[in-house]
């Protein structure tokens, strides 16, 4: 999927890695982190903007023709700054690599980067986030992490196996996660492609009705 929304323009999502050949999650870019309540919901709309724009174009959308040639945008939920929260980074330096299963028999080699504290409509709530060891060596991708999760709301108004959203390493012990970023791996457009499966661990029993909603065909 282009560095767009975390250094995607991330954006949400630096590019990242294309489930397709395990290389790529999603391309996208990552930039500076608003502040203002304005800003931050023009940022999000960007993000939308750019995802939609990928999914347009034949060289970079995951979805077949036959629903390429049709398709007039993503199903969002209404930017939410709500669901856009600073979260606490405790690093675990010593963790030892281990290999993601995936939705095919590929696995994806993958270290946990850290764990993110952070309050969500006022509950707190623990998420593990990754760095991907092929990807880390590649020049624009040294600081890109991956954050995959679950919450109550796949199966009904979201991707069943969950979604991502793509971060950079922060220079401090906060990093920003912002939930309208959200986004699907390609295998809920295409079965061909082959996307990490989000760790149970990764589970928040919350309805995240921020980013990037099921695709209906």
């Amino acid at each position: 999927m282009n560095r767009s929304l975390v250094v995607f323009v991330v954006l949400g999502s630096l590019l990242i890695f294309n489930c397709k050949d395990g290389k790529r999650y999603h391309e996208t870019t990552i930039t500076a982190v608003p502040e203002h309540s304005s800003d931050i919901v023009s940022d999000i709309l960007a993000f939308q903007h750019s995802l939609n724009e990928e999914f347009r174009n034949p060289e970079t959308s995951p979805l077949p023709d036959k629903y390429r040639k049709n398709f007039k945008g993503l199903d969002f939920f209404p930017p939410d700054t709500n669901f856009r929260v600073k979260a606490n980074l405790l690093r675990t330096p010593e963790a030892i690599p281990f290999m993601m299963p995936t939705t095919t028999d590929r696995k994806s080699e993958e270290v946990l980067y850290g764990i993110a504290s952070f309050l969500l409509q006022g509950k707190r709530y623990e998420l593990e986030i990754y760095q991907n060891l092929e990807l880390m060596t590649e020049e624009g991708y040294e600081d890109y992490l991956f954050l995959p999760f679950l919450d109550t709301t796949n199966g009904e108004d979201t991707y069943s196996g969950g979604r991502y959203i793509d971060l950079a390493i922060p220079g401090g012990d906060d990093i920003v996660i912002d939930f309208n970023k959200a986004y699907n791996p390609y295998c809920a457009y295409n079965k061909k492609y082959s996307c990490p499966i989000v760790p149970k661990v990764n589970e928040l029993n919350t309805a995240v009705v921020a980013g990037v909603k099921e695709f209906k065909k």
